[in-house]
């Protein structure tokens, strides 16, 4: 007769054996998402690029995204998670060097199109993946370490960035090096996908049969009880109206979270005025830094109180205070970085109880479409948001007009959200709590 399984004692192994090495995946992600920010320093001077042409490109990373985001979640689904995830992040890795080529506004848009369409169906595959290892009951804590990845890559990219601009070999202009440097990660560490991620519990060889079995059966019932209330093909959850309504709040949360990213290192450059890139990269990494800690207690809260639109509406309302503050002009320089870590550290809160909302109601099949497109469509806010900031620069000589702008979109996300009902929400198992998307 077999040993019971302890459950605990399972769940701890699984998770320090797959945690830390997918949060390190995610963290890479969006180091190559988001190093464009701190190479425009210098790469739009030497390239002669205005500020509406470099939010073009910065956001145009987010069309490709979104046109192969569900079709990427879709395949993943058939051909594992081993392999596909192993191909996303080779090939972007590739991309994301590629870009140290880039000369004319033309090859930038190509590019950063490229890195998007190369990238998509990372995010709602690393979360899809997740609910092959994890019941309901273990998947709020789990996810909460998870997600401390993209902040922690703003410390981890804004330091080395501003390193890479301040002292580089000269045999090439510091943003390349940032490009070249920041995309070998990605490659290495998709080759090491296909040697450290199982496919699923079955093929893991570091569990017991008996564990796979237990582990197994036990995903089975809780998938065929979600399925009993809230029963959804693929193609009905991309239509659903709920679904709908949420890829508008994310549209409206990742316009001012992307447009605030991507000009963070030059609007502190501003309030800084003559700092060393490197000396501007640690200052750029002390937002993210904390950002970690509130994010993690602001979770646990939410988790505490098995609330999630209030946990949504609160962050998204703190981040538009600090936008606007940072809109101000002649503020000193203590209280620029202060509103930005506000802004900051709202952007990141009000993310994992969003996405507890539609795992409410999804699950199986319906939940890789319908997730994927929540964040495929909600991730053209990352255009938009570039794009606003650029424009109203290029119109006013400030970037003060573009942040109220954001600020305002956090506003009407949040207004949005008061306007879901809790009770059409709610759903008997623990909500699964993705990270970004990024």
């Amino acid at each position: 007769m077999q040993a019971p399984v302890d459950e605990r004692q399972l769940m701890a192994k699984i998770s320090w054996r797959l945690i830390p090495f997918l949060a390190f995946c995610f963290l890479v992600a969006f180091l190559d998402r988001a190093n464009v920010s701190f190479a425009a320093l210098t790469m739009q001077k030497d390239l002669k690029f205005s500020d509406g042409m470099y939010a073009t490109g910065a956001g145009i990373f987010f069309v490709g995204y979104f046109l192969f985001e569900v079709p990427s979640n879709l395949i993943m689904e058939k051909v594992g998670a081993r392999l596909w995830i192993a191909r996303i992040m080779i090939v972007w890795g590739l991309i994301s060097s590629a870009m140290m080529f880039v000369s004319s506004p033309a090859s930038f848009y190509v590019l950063r199109f490229l890195l998007g369409a190369a990238e998509a169906g990372f995010f709602p595959g690393i979360i899809l993946y997740l609910t092959y290892w994890y019941p309901s009951a273990h998947r709020s804590r789990t996810i909460a370490m998870f997600m401390i990845a993209p902040p922690l890559a703003g410390v981890v990219g804004g330091a080395l960035a501003g390193v890479l601009l301040d002292h580089h070999p000269a045999s090439l202009p510091g943003w390349q090096w940032v490009f070249l440097v920041e995309g070998i990660p990605a490659v290495l560490t998709g080759i090491a996908v296909l040697f450290w991620l199982p496919n699923g519990p079955r093929s893991a060889k570091w569990i017991s049969s008996a564990e796979a079995d237990w582990l197994t059966q036990r995903l089975d019932a809780e998938r065929a009880e979600r399925e009993k209330h809230h029963k959804m093909t693929v193609w009905r959850a991309l239509i659903h109206p709920r679904v709908l309504l949420l890829c508008l709040v994310y549209f409206l949360l990742a316009i001012p979270a992307y447009g605030f990213d991507f000009f963070m290192p030059k609007i502190l450059n501003l309030s800084f005025p003559g700092i060393s890139k490197t000396r501007l990269g640690l200052l750029n990494a002390v937002p993210p830094l904390i950002t970690v800690f509130v994010m993690i207690l602001w979770g646990r809260r939410s988790d505490r109180l098995g609330e999630r639109r209030w946990h949504v509406i609160w962050p998204s309302l703190w981040a538009a205070i600090g936008l606007t503050i940072a809109s101000f002009d002649l503020v000193p320089p203590l209280v620029a970085l202060a509103a930005a870590t506000i802004a900051v550290s709202g952007r990141w809160s009000c993310l994992p109880p969003f996405w507890g909302l539609p795992t409410a109601f999804l699950s199986g099949s319906a939940a890789a479409g319908g997730l994927a497109l929540i964040n495929a469509i909600g991730n053209l806010g990352g255009y938009v948001g570039p794009k606003v900031m650029g424009f109203m620069k290029d119109m006013t000589g400030s970037y003060a007009s573009g942040l109220r702008l954001l600020a305002a979109a956090y506003i009407l996300g949040a207004i949005l959200v008061v306007s879901l009902r809790a009770a059409r929400l709610a759903a008997a198992p623990e909500p699964l709590i993705p990270a970004d998307a990024e």
